[in-house]
């Protein structure tokens, strides 16, 4: 699925000597990437290397102790607070759903509150397999039909960079390969990747280790 294309979607983007603390301990200093429109970045890791932790600076939940992130349009710095609000999307290794709303509720409250549309939402339901789970309360779902849940409103709100932190955990291998499908047309469509993971992307991606702890 195409992202819209306008002339403030982000095309690129770059960090700079980016350092993170958690606690008492530095999970990196001196951090520096660059990704651009069709790219894919796997970070990689030991558990508690900062792997989640740069998705949430780049997301603008956690401010880095040094540096800089910058998202980028045509050469041109998108001002960060409008690019998190209008290009981002993270999908956090908790789905963060309502329990006591049904999928259906839960998918339409999230398309709208992101800016989507229910013709996008209505085709990300078809994309996904999610009419038999539509009047289920969420917490009703399976580990896996949630995250596919979760993965519809990425589509049912189209924005250029996609930050997700074990976006195939929960999945068997018939939809990890469906979902790789997924990322792959969203990359294709000039989209962008950072995704947190131990096992390997299924698609071709740039990589990061951040190393043990």
């Amino acid at each position: 699925m195409d992202i819209e294309k306008g002339s403030q979607v982000l095309d690129a983007l770059t960090i700079q000597s980016l350092s993170l603390t958690r606690g008492e301990r530095r999970l990196f200093s001196g951090l520096d990437l660059a990704l651009s429109a069709g790219q894919a970045l796997a970070l990689t890791g030991a558990n508690g290397a900062g792997k989640t932790s740069l998705l949430r600076a780049i997301a603008g939940f956690i401010a880095p102790d040094d540096g800089v992130v910058r998202f980028m349009r045509d050469g041109s710095e998108k001002e960060a607070e409008t690019a998190r609000r209008e290009d981002v999307h993270l999908l956090g290794h908790l789905e963060g759903l309502k329990p006591t709303r049904t999928a259906r509720q839960e998918l339409m409250f999230q398309t709208q509150y992101l800016g989507g549309d229910t013709a996008r939402a209505g085709a990300a339901i078809t994309r996904l397999r999610l009419t038999p789970l539509l009047d289920l309360e969420t917490r009703r779902l399976s580990a896996g039909q949630k995250r596919r849940l979760s993965f519809a409103r990425l589509l049912g709100a189209p924005r250029a960079l996609w930050l997700l932190d074990e976006p195939l955990a929960p999945l068997d291998e018939t939809w990890r390969a469906e979902m790789a499908v997924l990322m792959q047309e969203h990359l294709d469509g000039g989209g962008m990747i950072i995704a947190a993971v131990h096992d390997p992307l299924p698609l071709p991606c740039l990589s990061l280790d951040l190393g043990a702890l």
